[in-house]
């Protein structure tokens, strides 16, 4: 039995990005859940605001939005590399979306004054967000082994790719460590790596893109810091 196809041009698959968007609307929507309106008494002043609390969870919340729009970016630009998707790809994705919408969950965490000392919400949210790149970096590879992609990336492309999903997960795998030996704050100073990694990957991508004479989405790098 032939495997079900859902060609680009097809409403299935304009219909499943279409999903997708909204699923990623959806969690970014779900952030506000942990800011908590602070008591009538902190309003006499920003620092007494700021202090109720209220500051920690609009840098949750910060952070999150940043996340959650960078992983829609990148799996928007992901299917335009896609001139179909099968069963295969849409369980993965559908996988990588359920990851996504626990991203509010593990948000709290990290959000609230009185578990800032500890260091297991900053892992669970590094593990959380880890995974959904982990997702992302899969969904890739099997809709290039099933011949789903538009163009065949270069083997130095495809290098590039990888090398820069994996580094990724390492800087949050490695946040984990750092949150339990040293303090959650410096855990999560550790995610700031991805600056700097971003702007690497990105300006090797663009070097192989430059001499292969090709600046096409077949070949382009997903280089967001995509946390």
């Amino acid at each position: 039995m032939a495997r079900k196809r859902f060609e680009r041009e097809g409403a299935e698959f304009g219909r499943g990005l279409g999903f997708f968007d909204a699923i990623h609307a959806f969690a970014i929507t779900l952030l506000v859940v942990n800011i908590e309106p602070p008591p009538a008494a902190s309003w006499s002043s920003l620092s007494s605001l700021l202090g109720s609390g209220l500051g920690t969870a609009l840098m949750g919340f910060a952070i999150s939005f940043v996340v959650i729009a960078v992983f829609w970016r990148s799996h928007t630009e992901m299917m335009s590399r896609f001139n179909g998707i099968d069963q295969a790809v849409i369980t993965v994705s559908l996988l990588s979306a359920g990851l996504v919408v626990l991203v509010p969950f593990t948000t709290q965490g990290i959000s609230d004054n009185e578990i800032a000392d500890y260091p297991l919400p900053v892992a669970l949210y590094a593990t959380n967000v880890a995974a959904v790149i982990l997702t992302h970096a899969i969904t890739l590879e099997v809709g290039r082994a099933r011949g789903l992609l538009v163009a065949e990336p270069s083997r130095e492309m495809l290098l590039v790719e990888r090398l820069d999903a994996l580094v990724k997960v390492v800087v949050f795998m490695v946040s984990i460590p750092v949150a339990y030996l040293v303090s959650p704050g410096w855990g999560m100073l550790t995610w700031l790596l991805l600056v700097p990694i971003g702007i690497a990957f990105g300006r090797w991508g663009a070097r192989i893109e430059r001499r292969a004479g090709v600046g096409g989405a077949g070949t382009k790098v997903d280089v967001d810091v995509d946390v």
